[in-house]
């Protein structure tokens, strides 16, 4: 009876995180109720969207733009370009080109928003998940939504913005000067960082959440993937989207529906149409339909809250949330009954001293171990694998391989370390000490990350379960099974999050994994201790690492599927006439051997930078000969002094085709304004200080034939600067020759690459 009762606790372990991952997205295994909408349909939109790079400035640019109107047109609704000069931050600007399209409602309420961008990253990706998934995913969802002769009550706004990809410009664009912002009562926003695995909705709002929440369940999302820690740890990390701009601009709330799985095809040539996965993008129809439905016929004034929820999903139930007013006496009352429950065992001879602290050592033994293994092991895998350092979002294609290693690791550490524990200590005695961890865990979560605090469902979820243990007069091994149906919510609950975090932040968040697989563990301290074949399941475990390491070292090689990127530009200082080949690889390989010696030492390019989403240096260098180049000219427009201030206008007139314009500083200096295009940056004072290095960057849209830029500033300052012209050329230059990338490589991503780049100073 103990063996089949064990080997019905693993399977029912192994069933509840396998339904955990499985409930998260469609497949074409289950039924989706995502009521005419054709997959098909979309695809056929995505293959000509992601038919080529379709950068802002890019020629397909404009083939996808007159596209994504041509279909509005066909659908029978208003549609319209807002073409607008913007601009952001400190400092860059642009000429969008936003698609608008409407669907009038018959009531005259708040609108509703349907957003997504369709730029793709400059200047290799093709964009099909980022965000051409959002694109196909509205122009077919509104499609079948139509089709039913259903009108809602709420006007409906398609926005397409431009420029997402540098800087949320279509978004500033749009919320600084549309006229439609001022009755916008909710947006929905469709995003990919990955390429597939499923859609994770994140609230977005100056408020509070409790309505949001509230009405998103009522909705009926048919797979739901959410919960109230994933926002919190969005929300310091700088990564924003399209969204955030209407939020913090112009207070209007919204979700974001975004994927995160298959994170190394992000931006980069990867991100095509037959990497798409389809079950993700059959989620994000399941979100649109079903929000669409319902945020169309409700009053969206009324999505304000005084209240802000915890809130997480869970099976049958979808999703499963509560106020924030629960956390402190969920959290209280679960410290009195912990307190209970160790007095009450110890008094009736159920719990030892000796066994609780046993436990102590174990859980301050298994911290150390388990996460000192893990930080130390993937730095060794790092080091051995230099080229992983290449790879700047920090997710290997043996990424996932890798982490089911390291669970597995985890959990042969753990059995290993509890194993001589068990045989003197019950289950019960040493699950106490880490019952009171978690317990701690939550009272710094109810003060410094409140989105966690469903953290203390499975503290009740164990207490419960002690309670009944103590007053069941059966064996333990028949406990066993109790326990074990009893922890599957918990199981349920935190599964996803062990592979969540090292997808989306990289492998060095490895520990992260390692740190939950622990909290679950030691909740199931009463099931592992009680199961037969320990030591079968420990080298089980251990097998199990080896091969997951071994299939991740058998696909460790870079091939066409899975591409090696690597970044390769020509920067010319006009003034000098010295010319240099520049890398962000900290390895060379047979492509970027060509221009760089290998023996030699690297050398960091400090004379040069250009942006780099990571903030990664130029890694190489070397002398490169010096061809001519037709540069920008400048035409000083006008020149004025009032006061004692400085008005000076010139124009910047390409002399051959750029993509972007940089303009840098040696020297600090304040300006009291500047413009680009005739349009002011905006400043929360009257004059900024403008520090040594990159100030200013254009992004030439098609419709760009120069750039006007001016500035005020004091009358005795004679500012000097660098213009710096990148166009994304070099490799249709025929001025140069060299050979080209082989099959199994890619421009890197979130950097310039592929670039000619010209520098000169300018006195003004």
């Amino acid at each position: 009876m103990k063996k089949l009762l064990t080997f019905l606790s693993i399977f029912i372990i192994s069933f509840t995180v396998y339904l955990s991952y499985n409930d998260l997205i469609p497949s074409n295994s289950k039924k989706i109720d995502v009521t005419r909408f054709s997959i098909d349909n979309a695809l056929e939109h995505l293959k000509v969207i992601s038919k080529k790079p379709h950068y802002t400035g890019s020629e397909y640019h404009t083939n996808v733009r007159d596209y994504i109107l041509n279909e509005l047109n066909k659908m029978g609704l208003e549609s319209e370009i807002q073409d607008q000069v913007v601009t952001r931050f400190c400092c860059v600007g642009t000429n969008t080109s936003n698609i608008i399209g409407t669907i009038k409602g018959s009531g005259n309420g708040k609108s509703l928003v349907l957003l997504t961008h369709y730029d793709s990253r400059h200047h290799a990706s093709y964009g099909a998940s980022d965000a051409g998934s959002g694109v196909v995913t509205i122009l077919e969802g509104v499609r079948a939504f139509l089709s039913k002769n259903t009108i809602p009550v709420n006007d409906i706004h398609l926005v397409f913005t431009d420029a997402e990809e540098i800087g949320l410009l279509g978004a500033q664009a749009f919320v600084k000067n549309h006229r439609l912002v001022d009755n916008i009562g909710l947006v929905l926003n469709f995003e990919a960082r990955g390429s597939g695995g499923p859609s994770y909705m994140l609230v977005e709002t100056n408020g509070k959440n409790g309505n949001l929440i509230s009405e998103f369940v009522n909705a009926k999302p048919g797979y739901p993937a959410a919960n109230s820690l994933m926002y919190s740890v969005y929300k310091m990390l700088p990564n924003d989207t399209d969204l955030t701009v209407f939020r913090e601009q112009a207070n209007i709330n919204g979700f974001n529906f975004a994927f995160i799985g298959d994170h190394f095809d992000y931006h980069t040539s990867l991100d095509s149409y037959e990497r798409l996965d389809r079950n993700t993008l059959m989620h994000q129809a399941d979100y649109f339909m079903s929000m669409l439905n319902h945020f169309s016929k409700i009053d969206l004034s009324k999505l304000d809250s005084d209240k802000d929820f915890v809130y997480f999903n869970f099976p049958f139930l979808k999703m499963v949330y509560y106020p924030y007013s629960w956390i402190y006496p969920l959290l209280i009352f679960s410290i009195i009954l912990y307190l209970f429950v160790v007095y009450l065992g110890i008094g009736i001879n159920k719990l030892s001293i000796q066994g609780i602290l046993n436990g102590l050592l174990a859980l301050f033994v298994s911290l150390f171990v388990c996460l000192s293994v893990t930080v130390i092991l993937w730095n060794l895998i790092s080091y051995l694998n230099p080229d992983y350092i290449d790879i700047l979002h920090g997710f290997t294609y043996n990424g996932y391989y890798y982490i089911a290693a390291f669970i597995f690791l985890n959990l042969f550490c753990l059995l290993s370390i509890y194993y001589p524990f068990f045989k003197n200590n019950s289950g019960l005695d040493l699950s106490v000490a880490p019952l009171g961890f978690w317990l701690i865990v939550n009272i710094l979560i109810s003060f410094y990350l409140k989105g966690a605090a469903y953290f203390i469902i499975p503290v009740y979820f164990v207490l419960f379960s002690i309670l009944l243990i103590y007053f069941l007069d059966i064996k333990s091994y028949k406990k066993m099974i109790i326990w074990t149906a009893l922890s599957m919510p918990v199981i349920y609950i935190f599964a996803p999050q062990l592979k969540m975090f090292p997808v989306g932040l990289g492998l060095d968040n490895l520990f992260i994994t390692s740190l939950f697989l622990i909290l679950v563990f030691v909740l199931l301290l009463p099931i592992f201790s009680n199961i037969e074949f320990k030591s079968q399941i420990k080298n089980f475990t251990l097998l199990t690492t080896l091969t997951f390491f071994v299939l991740a070292f058998l696909n460790n090689d870079y091939d066409s599927n899975n591409k090696k990127p690597n970044s390769i530009l020509y920067y010319s200082d006009l003034d000098t006439k010295q010319s240099y080949w520049l890398s962000r690889n900290e390895n060379l390989d047979e492509f970027t051997s060509q221009f760089f010696n290998e023996n030699e030492s690297i050398k960091e390019a400090s004379f040069f930078s250009s942006s780099s989403k990571y903030g990664t240096p130029h890694k190489q260098s070397a002398s490169a000969e010096f061809i001519e180049f037709k540069s920008s000219k400048i035409q000083i427009l006008s020149d004025t002094i009032i006061g004692n201030k400085r008005s000076l206008k010139f124009r910047v007139k390409p002399e051959r085709k750029i993509n972007k314009i940089n303009f840098t500083t040696d020297d600090p200096f304040v300006l009291n304004s500047m413009s680009v295009q005739g349009i002011e940056f905006e400043i929360d004072k009257s004059d900024f200080k403008i520090d040594p290095g990159q100030f200013l960057t254009y992004y030439f849209s098609s419709s760009d034939k120069d750039l006007t830029i001016e500035l005020n500033f004091e009358e005795n300052l004679s500012p000097s600067f660098n213009l710096i012209e990148t166009s994304f050329d070099l490799f249709e230059s025929e001025k140069f020759n060299f050979n080209p990338r082989k099959d199994y490589m890619m421009p890197m991503p979130f950097v310039n690459t592929d670039a000619i780049v010209l520098s000169k100073k300018i006195e003004l």
